[in-house]
């Protein structure tokens, strides 16, 4: 792994009205804005040859012999693998109630009802064991999400989905890079979706990418993501005229495939300098008092280090602590169930009730370094 770099502490992103170290920053390399300069003054600034070139290369880099298609955003990637999967009207679907809305909101398009699992305490992922109470006869997938870009336990998961014979859909949104007894997340499940939003590991401004197993279903995921066009043919001059399924206008553009190919291409160094900073949160974070890092302890998987997630007492004191000392925090997700939109409140998740009062995510991006990590650790362990 890389080093990653120092900087003294008097280069700090900008946060507020003084400098301090704020919770997220976009990265974009510099190689990007001659690629984003070449495709606006080509021909293709729409779905062209980039994105072709996009989806090849990550593919190669990623998905273990699975498709690539590149979509707008993840919210798109996820709405064309449940349509895959063969979700309808009045189906049912397991899936965590920790995540982004994306994960969720897809469904209500869809008339499918879904059930909330709880999270496991330890990892915020979703919690196996509550997926095996909740499945039965009318669940028709289950969906997983790796939450901050840790993996869950998807041996146990694509156990459960073999033996009820249904698709387990990832949601990776965080995970990019991320491995599973040493697999790419990427190559294991019948659907996967990463997420290219401005502040991922790789952007393309917003994005996204679905990884399909199954090739015999790229033709339809390509009408799809077209207004339900054969668009090859369409612009062979054979087309028939005719749309015969539900499309959507699901495509990514070359100029955000452009900034991808320019962020693929470095992605290594970004990836070891993000999962260096979380180690330098795990070691300066060692035995401190009141926190507790989620992710530090695992060895059948490896972290993508997205988010640096930690479990606080008295999480209100916490945050105005770290206020004041200059250093952004915050929640980020919510549990989903506390929008009226997703049905409210339950009152069957007793993991997710006992840490949604603890959870904070702590600063970690591409402008960050080994010093400002080591920084905001002395802080914590001063006490708040």
């Amino acid at each position: 792994m890389d080093r990653v770099k120092e900087k003294p502490m008097n280069e700090l992103p900008l946060m507020g009205e003084g400098e301090g170290i704020v919770l997220f920053y976009p990265h974009v390399p510099a190689s990007a804005i001659p690629a984003v300069t070449e495709v606006l003054q080509s021909r293709w600034i729409g779905q062209g040859p980039r994105v072709t070139q996009f989806e090849n290369e990550f593919e190669e880099k990623f998905t273990g012999g699975g498709k690539a298609l590149a979509v707008g955003s993840g919210t798109d990637a996820l709405h064309l693998a449940y349509i895959l999967a063969g979700l309808k009207e009045g189906d049912e679907v397991i899936t965590p109630v920790f995540t982004c809305t994306a994960t969720t909101i897809p469904f209500l398009y869809m008339g499918v009802t879904f059930r909330f699992a709880d999270v496991d305490p330890l990892t915020l992922n979703i919690n196996v064991n509550h997926v095996r109470q909740l499945v039965n006869e009318k669940t028709k997938a289950i969906v997983c999400v790796h939450y901050g870009g840790l993996p869950c336990d998807m041996a146990e998961l694509q156990a459960i989905a073999d033996e009820h014979n249904i698709p387990l859909v990832e949601d990776a949104a965080h995970a990019l890079g991320a491995t599973y007894r040493g697999k790419p997340i990427g190559s294991l499940s019948d659907f996967t979706m990463f997420s290219f939003q401005a502040i991922k590991h790789l952007t393309t401004g917003d994005g996204g990418m679905l990884v399909v197993k199954d090739r015999s279903l790229v033709p339809k995921a390509e009408r799809i993501r077209w207004f339900g066009i054969d668009r090859s043919n369409k612009q062979k001059g054979t087309w028939e005229n005719d749309i015969w399924e539900v499309g959507y206008k699901y495509q990514m553009t070359d100029i955000g495939a452009a900034m991808g190919l320019a962020a693929l291409h470095e992605f290594d160094q970004t990836l070891a300098h993000r999962q260096g900073l979380f180690a330098e949160y795990v070691k300066g974070l060692k035995g401190a008092q009141g926190i507790q890092l989620i992710g530090a302890d695992t060895s059948d998987r490896t972290h993508a280090a997205w988010l640096c997630t930690a479990l606080v007492d008295d999480r209100e004191k916490f945050m105005h602590y770290l206020r004041t000392n200059k250093i952004e925090s915050g929640q980020v997700h919510y549990r989903n169930d506390r929008y009226s939109v997703l049905g409210g409140r339950r009152d069957d998740l007793p993991m997710m009730d006992s840490v949604e009062d603890r959870y904070i995510v702590l600063p970690l991006h591409m402008r960050m370094t080994a010093e400002h990590v080591r920084h905001i650790c002395e802080v914590i362990k001063r006490g708040w």
